[in-house]
């Protein structure tokens, strides 16, 4: 069995955040000119529509790069180095069925070797996996995992 490297799965999910923020941003920029382009023109009921619309989309963007942020200041916790014997934030569960890193909800990373899904201690199975050991199981989606590892 290949266990994956916690480094490399801790840059990803730092990846993830910068990427995240940045479309956003981008997002938020293409609004915003969009919104001052609008404020040009006198088209009446449908300028006024587009404004609405407009605003409303940048609101939107603003709360997604809110709760990015608050992803960023949650990721500022994870301990890259913790070498917990129990899961805590910033600790990769090795699984019989799957591999988690405890930190964010950032996806999958995957190498030709493994496979990691980065979560959140939020998620339900986060909170599942939280504070257990080596040997522990819990179950999730009717299927029962047995913890081999935590790193």
């Amino acid at each position: 069995m290949c266990l994956p490297d916690k480094s490399k799965v801790f840059e990803f999910c730092e990846s993830f955040i910068a990427q995240r923020i940045r479309g956003i941003q981008s997002q938020i920029k293409e609004v915003s000119q969009a919104l001052a382009s609008e404020n040009k023109s006198t088209a009446g009921d449908k300028h006024e529509t587009g404004r609405a619309m407009l605003q409303l989309e940048r609101e939107k963007l603003g709360q997604q790069l809110f709760e990015a942020e608050k992803m960023v200041e949650l990721f500022r916790r994870v301990d890259r180095d913790t070498n917990s014997q129990s899961a805590v934030l910033g600790s990769l569960v090795i699984t019989n069925l799957a591999n988690y890193y405890l930190a964010i909800s950032a996806g999958k990373y995957t190498t030709p070797e493994t496979e990691v899904y980065c979560i959140s201690t939020f998620t339900p199975i986060g909170k599942l996996v939280l504070g257990k050991s080596s040997g522990d199981t819990f179950t999730f989606n009717n299927k029962t995992h047995k913890i081999l590892h935590v790193l």
